[in-house]
């Protein structure tokens, strides 16, 4: 059902709760991050619908979150987030992770200046659109055996610094340096492995992209500094994931989630929040596989990483050299501690479209930052921007030490390729300074920045509440996608 306004309790200008009770079988409340205008949007699918669902799960512990860039997705809304208690019958749910797992960002910064790149610009982006294959189904040009294949499961993107593809401060400035532990190659079917065979170092489709961008205001000085950015510095954000290896994994474990959740006797309202008890065979078993998944991820975006230093070597002179400032994922399970329902616990937090933002302190964070907080990487769209943030105490005290993970959709990608904004939008971003290459047409209609929220609005709502702080905005000079 479509909730209406008066079915939610508002807190504050930028936090509104759907209270348990609301609808039968809420385990807890529901809390959406949200001011009024971006709340307009959320009233328009079930993605309230779908975070008020998500607070039925077994073993849920806090409330079920959703943060600002929130739209509908499967299962869990695109931006939910739910932790669950393993000792207390917690659940893992393959829809609280989403299909592409871990899907997630990496930003590097380069020794140019945007007065540097501009008069380039044109052939940058082609001689990145040519080393960086895009698209769906697109093969890379890593060659992995089979056996490369299962170490990459265990070791992700150390495997590819070992081999050649990248430098060890790469891992030292990755979310779990670059490999999560738990993977478990022996529980990832034949599909994923030869889907996934020939696709680290792509980008993949739909909405990944790498953006050459430039640093346009700076708004904590002091943070910037730490994590290497300046004022009209050139930066390149990548957004990619796991490709056709996560979605297969994803797509065979849904497969078997209704017969094991009737074996257990778990009964929700959705079909696609299909979950197994965290300590049962078959969530071992997805868990271990997502781990694996997650650690092809970080395989890839490290070799998309290698591929675009070369191609900046290849147009600026072999001295220009880019450097990783952080690495973070957006679609993932993880096992962390935090406080809940008043004492310390190891829970797993899903995090759907969703980034951690971890304040200072605490001891996932690089050595390098962790006197300052966790970079926070979010993405917009294209001719927009994008932003750096950094982790904030609210986020530990309100949402397990998560924020937001972009501007989100408030338009299907059919609906954004039928609407007049797509026609010559390629040519209406060339005005605004913007170069575009993709493999398709529908790659760029698709991806209109009309098709998004606002993304300043997004970040005004989790700065404001605590969750994350800004740091500087960064705006597009040259997309590639598929």
């Amino acid at each position: 059902m479509l909730f209406q306004k008066c079915q939610l309790q508002k807190l504050d200008r930028y936090r509104w709760l759907v209270p348990r009770g609301t609808k039968t079988g809420m385990l807890t409340d529901a809390l959406i991050y949200a001011d009024e205008h971006l709340l307009e949007d959320l009233l328009k699918d079930l993605s309230l619908e779908q975070a008020v669902n998500v607070a039925m799960l077994p073993g849920i512990v806090g409330r079920s979150l959703a943060m600002p860039d929130i739209h509908q997705g499967y299962g869990f809304p695109i931006g939910g987030v739910a932790a669950t208690d393993p000792e207390e019958g917690g659940v893992v749910s393959p829809g609280g992770v989403g299909f592409d797992i871990n899907c997630g960002v990496r930003l590097l910064a380069s020794t140019l200046t945007a007065d540097d790149v501009r008069p380039k610009i044109r052939d940058l982006v082609n001689q990145l659109f040519r080393d960086i294959p895009s698209g769906a189904g697109r093969k890379g040009f890593v060659q992995l055996s089979h056996e490369d294949l299962e170490r990459v499961m265990v070791e992700g993107a150390g495997w590819m610094v070992r081999n050649g593809y990248g430098e060890p401060g790469d891992l030292e400035h990755c979310e779990e340096n670059g490999a999560i532990d738990g993977a478990d190659p022996s529980a990832v079917g034949d599909k994923p492995r030869k889907r996934g065979l020939a696709q680290v170092g792509t980008l993949g489709s739909g909405n990944h992209f790498l953006e050459v961008q430039y640093v346009e205001q700076v708004f904590d000085p002091e943070v910037a500094q730490r994590f290497g950015l300046y004022e009209n510095e050139v930066v390149v954000l990548i957004h990619s994931g796991s490709r056709g290896f996560g979605h297969q994994v994803c797509t065979d474990y849904l497969r078997d989630m209704d017969p094991a959740m009737r074996r257990y006797k778990l009964e929700l309202p959705d079909r696609q929040l299909a979950c197994v008890p965290f300590n049962s065979p078959e969530g071992q078993a997805y868990l271990g596989a997502m781990r694996a998944s997650a650690n092809f991820a970080w395989a890839n975006r490290q070799g998309i990483t290698h591929f675009t230093r070369e191609a900046f070597k290849r147009i600026f002179g072999q001295k220009e050299h880019l450097r990783m400032v952080y690495d973070v994922c957006h679609n993932i399970a993880k096992l962390e501690w935090h406080r809940a329902n008043g004492r310390d616990r190891r829970v797993l937090v899903h995090r759907k479209g969703a980034t951690r933002a971890f304040p200072a302190g605490r001891p996932e964070i690089p050595e390098a930052y962790k006197d300052i907080g966790q970079p926070v990487l979010i993405p917009g769209s294209m001719g927009t921007a994008s932003y750096v943030l950094v982790g904030a105490k609210g986020s530990l005290e309100e949402s397990f030490g998560t924020t937001c993970h972009g501007a989100g959709r408030v338009m299907s990608r059919t609906a954004a390729k039928k609407s007049s904004y797509a026609v010559n939008a390629r040519e209406r971003l060339e005005e605004q300074g913007v170069i575009v290459r993709a493999e398709t047409r529908d790659g760029i209609s698709e991806e209109i920045p009309e098709a998004y929220k606002d993304v300043d609005a997004v970040i005004n709502v989790v700065h404001n509440a605590g969750l994350s702080k800004r740091v500087a905005r960064l705006k597009p000079m040259g997309v590639i996608k598929g």
